[in-house]
């Protein structure tokens, strides 16, 4: 596995819609908001995809982002090149990274490599007509068999590295093409750009295996979500997390969410999928081991919106000012940055726990390195919990991460914890 990033292990990353985030729905307008992401703790922005959109088969007016039609130019919806340079050098001299989002599996059906290329760069049926995968109707299948396909991909990554300075690629549904495809692309990118970042839209074990730096959280997420609903309970989380420790390596970093692009749109907003429990799991995105968090767009302002995916669907003027929401998310970056035992894969410390006497409705634990200490008292329940434990050799003195207040620990709790509530002891 190559070294992760110095920058990316207290990171906090940002899924940018485009399209939707300024009324303009463009590179330009999008780079005048960057200052305020930075302020409210952004370290990398992974833009959805910036490429032209096909048009043979498109959804809606505007189409699917992940249907390409050339790797290797701006859409016009969002801009120019310019406006590429001038949005990746704001983010740049601002400290934050970028990240492109890279469609390896298929292309739009009327890609220039549709006839540009040789047919044998695309599955075919037996009509020769390139093949649709799964219900993608307005894509069409590259054949990984081919290895000029590989290498195809790999020069217009290298495009975007060379050319533009990107810090990297979130890479959608990395587990539909070979792992060796990633193993070559990563090993090309870092001989450019050794501190290049690879973020997989999957789970595989074998997607660090010198290829990815962090993947999907996907499964923590849905019981997330199931914990909010009353359909799981606490302990399900507490044995995924524990699982996933002994299923992926030190190294590996796990992307942590409560919403992006595929589950805003088509499970709705976080609000409608967390109610009452969404802020405690907001909190939870950025306790849990080896993890870094993700806000996407619109969450920095508590935007409540289920956003049109093939369509214009921007968050009014109005709706994008600083709230109670931004303040949060404040606290949590700053906590994020300044707690090394929050750090993502092998920096950050283990999740200890501390056992009490209602495991499956609160979880109580610690996140330790040496110097650094967070100590999290969390009910994932819809009840006031009276909760009993014993901290040990964690009980002393902290600051209350939200508040700021000095808080002391006893050795022994015992106290009611309302519905959804919790607090963040920092040491």
């Amino acid at each position: 596995m190559y070294k992760n990033p110095e920058w990316s292990y207290s990171a906090v990353l940002y899924e940018m819609n485009i399209r939707q985030f300024t009324a303009e729905g463009t590179l330009r307008a999008a780079a005048e908001r960057l200052p305020f992401l930075r302020s409210v703790g952004i370290d990398a922005i992974w833009l959805m995809p910036i490429y032209p959109i096909g048009v043979e088969g498109r959804k809606g007016s505007l189409g699917s982002y992940y249907s390409i039609q050339d790797y290797t130019a701006v859409n016009p919806e969002f801009g120019t090149a310019d406006d590429l340079h001038c949005f990746i050098d704001a983010a740049h001299a601002l400290g934050m990274r970028v990240l492109l989002d890279w469609v390896a599996n298929h292309t739009a059906r009327d890609a220039r490599w549709i006839t540009e290329r040789p047919a044998d760069w695309y599955e075919r049926d037996e009509q020769g007509v390139a093949k649709v995968p799964w219900d993608w109707t307005d894509t069409a299948k590259l054949n990984y068999a081919n290895h000029d396909v590989w290498r195809g991909q790999i020069d217009a990554m290298r495009y975007w590295v060379e050319e533009f300075g990107v810090d990297g690629f979130r890479c959608d549904m990395a587990m539909l093409v070979p792992i060796e495809f990633w193993q070559e692309v990563s090993c090309e990118l870092h001989s450019i750009k050794s501190d290049i970042f690879m973020l997989a839209e999957a789970e595989e074990d074998n997607l660090f295996d010198d290829a990815f730096n962090m993947s999907y959280q996907w499964n923590i997420h849905h019981i997330m979500c199931d914990i909010a609903k009353g359909a799981r309970r606490v302990w399900d989380m507490r044995n995924a997390i524990h699982a996933e420790r002994a299923r992926y390596p030190k190294e590996a970093m796990r992307m942590s969410f409560t919403s992006n692009h595929d589950e805003n749109s088509w499970s709705g907003s976080e609000q409608s999928r967390f109610g009452a429990a969404l802020e405690v799991m907001s909190v939870m995105t950025f306790l849990m081991p080896s993890t870094m968090p993700l806000i996407y767009t619109g969450q920095e302002v508590g935007y409540d919106h289920s956003f049109d995916f093939f369509e214009r669907d921007a968050i009014p003027e109005a709706a994008y000012s600083e709230n109670r929401t931004t303040e949060l998310y404040r606290r949590l970056t700053a906590m994020k940055h300044r707690c090394a035992a929050l750090a993502a894969g092998e920096r950050g410390g283990e999740m200890i726990e501390i056992e009490n006497n209602a495991k499956d409705c609160i979880m109580t634990f610690v996140r330790e390195v040496e110097g650094s200490r967070v100590v999290a008292i969390v009910n994932l329940s819809p009840y006031v919990i009276h909760a009993d434990f014993n901290t040990g050799i964690y009980a002393g003195t902290y600051h209350d991460a939200m508040s700021g207040e000095r808080v002391v620990l006893d050795s022994h709790v015992e106290r009611d914890i309302a519905p959804w509530h919790y607090q963040i002891l920092i040491k």
